[in-house]
């Protein structure tokens, strides 16, 4: 089980760093981040789908959408094939990409879409 953290408004990379560290023991595979001026996000990650390929924050394919996310999907594949028919581009095979994809076509509906046990943040 992955931890997702974060906060948005103001930059505080002293307290992003104290939270993500709070949440080792949930993800001891890898760590990701994203901090700019008004979001700070976070994330621990137990490897399970694209052990290789899935460190996040994920990014659509314009880096104007990112997300990270703490569960599974489990229609990810389905999901990922159509949008790959509607012209989407994936730089990996982890389930966490769909959302940013299905986000840019659906919008906060994205979610209908799918079969799912998770929590996410997803910055736009």
């Amino acid at each position: 089980m992955c931890g997702i953290c974060g906060f948005a408004g103001f930059r505080d990379d002293e307290r992003l760093t104290r939270m993500v560290a709070r949440l080792v023991h949930r993800g001891p595979d890898d760590e990701g981040r994203y901090i700019d001026e008004t979001v700070s996000l976070a994330m621990r990650r137990l490897s399970v789908i694209d052990v290789a390929g899935g460190h996040q924050l994920i990014w659509n394919e314009i880096r104007t959408a990112g997300v990270v996310m703490n569960g599974e999907i489990y229609n990810f594949q389905a999901v990922r094939n159509a949008l790959i028919a509607k012209g989407h581009q994936f730089e990996t095979k982890c389930d966490t990409e769909v959302l940013v994809h299905l986000y840019e076509d659906y919008g906060e509906a994205c979610v209908e879409h799918l079969r799912r046990m998770f929590a996410l943040s997803l910055w736009d």
